[in-house]
């Protein structure tokens, strides 16, 4: 019995706090293992978190093949578009990179897939597990009591407040984690002063499998070729013009994206509903706690510039089911540690990555434009560069968990 906890509080193995895309994906990964697993979630059932919109998602070769080993991807209604080419530039410097999945042995170096279309992937997939009692609609409120095997955490649903009981928690919960800041580890924020605007977008040429990244002072332009013959345009604003942006009408706005972009996709002919999300990034000081943990958005959120976000949430969730699986108890000392040092690699190359290439790219200094430049040549000629840069692109960086090396070379 936990120190003060009142008898039949329910006690799990693993408590997840957020059923976003990380934590849901944590959830399924953790049920072959055969563990009494609680989440606690925001949303009603029948509803999906705020999370699965109409962004687009880029999920690399790693995260396909986890997921199609989870079978989450299976369950997809809508088709994945095949990322086969990856086309880097710059406005103003010389000189791009080109990758191609084909010159690697690769079909493709990833899929683009709708955030909506995933969410009711990942939903089909939780309604079919054995070991998972869902809390929802509920609100994390604080920690309770606890002892040398448990924590306690209390919640607020529609019968009022309780108690939960469990020997590891995860906080999975975003970047403005409750849990994380009740578990007592720091994060610090880095506010990008960009806002994203997401959509849709027809071209006049069909997606080819080709991804562009065009990259501005200002901020990126990317379109991801999606399996519906759209693109996925994402577009970077500084947050000060943000407001005006929003107020475009979709001509203008077409031909602000245009100027930004270029021609390689042909003439832009029309745009879907938009919606904007500021970019405010966000790094935990540690990743575990006395029988707690932080994964996904909790632990770190990154500029979605190289589209790492997820994919290395994933990983988390990932490496956190392997470590709990050959552990006797998923929450002592002994399995947090095992798990912060094998995702400490991982973690901090692809932040240094996703954050050095936003800095870099956004910095306007007449100084830098040669560097940049010889950098883009680069990237393009030198095999060994390219080699490290399609290793990042498909996801294997790092201590790479199990389900995601499938088709690894």
């Amino acid at each position: 019995m936990v120190t003060g906890a009142p008898s039949g509080t329910p006690i799990h193995d693993v408590l997840i706090v957020g059923g976003g895309l990380v934590g849901a994906s944590l959830a399924i990964s953790l049920d072959a293992l055969a563990l009494d697993v609680g989440m606690v979630e925001a949303t009603p059932a029948g509803a999906l978190p705020a999370v699965f919109d109409q962004r687009n998602l880029s999920f690399a070769e790693a995260t396909v093949n986890a997921l199609d080993a989870l079978g989450v991807l299976p369950l997809l209604r809508a088709p994945a578009g095949p990322i086969r080419r990856i086309h880097i530039s710059r406005a103003g410097d010389f000189g791009r990179v080109k990758l191609d999945a084909a010159a690697h042995g690769r079909e493709a170096f990833g899929r683009v897939v709708v955030a909506r279309d995933f969410g009711e992937a990942l939903e089909a997939r939780l309604l079919q597990l054995k070991h998972l009692t869902r809390y929802r609609p509920a609100r994390f409120i604080g920690l309770g009591d606890a002892d040398a095997a448990h924590r306690i955490i209390r919640i607020a649903d529609d019968n009022g407040e309780r108690q939960i009981g469990a020997r590891l928690v995860v906080a999975a919960d975003g970047s403005r984690s409750a849990v994380r800041d009740a578990l007592g580890i720091n994060a610090h924020e880095h506010d990008y002063a960009q806002t994203l605007f997401v959509t849709r977008l027809r071209t006049q040429r069909a997606p080819d499998g080709t991804a562009y990244e065009r990259l501005t002072d200002h901020g990126p332009t990317a379109l991801l070729p999606r399996g519906d013959g759209h693109y996925g345009l994402v577009h970077g604003v500084p947050r000060d013009e943000a407001d005006a942006v929003a107020a475009l009408d979709d001509d203008a706005f077409l031909a602000r994206v245009q100027h930004a972009f270029g021609w390689r996709a042909g003439r832009f002919l029309a745009v879907g509903p938009r919606s904007a999300y500021p970019i405010v990034g966000c790094m935990a000081d540690a990743l575990t706690a006395s029988r707690g943990v932080v994964v996904g958005n909790a632990a770190q959120s990154l500029h979605p510039l190289g589209a790492q976000g997820f994919n290395l949430g994933l990983r988390d969730a990932l490496t956190l089911a392997e470590c709990i699986e050959a552990a006797s108890d998923p929450g002592d000392a002994a399995m947090l540690a095992r798990y912060a040092a094998r995702r400490s690699d991982d973690r901090s190359r692809t932040l240094a990555f996703s954050d050095g290439l936003a800095k870099l790219t956004s910095n306007d200094a007449p100084l830098l434009r040669p560097l940049r430049s010889a950098g883009l040549v680069a990237g393009d000629a030198m095999g060994w560069l390219q080699g490290w840069l399609v290793g990042g692109a498909m996801g294997y960086r790092g201590d790479v968990p199990a389900l995601c090396r499938k088709a690894a070379a």
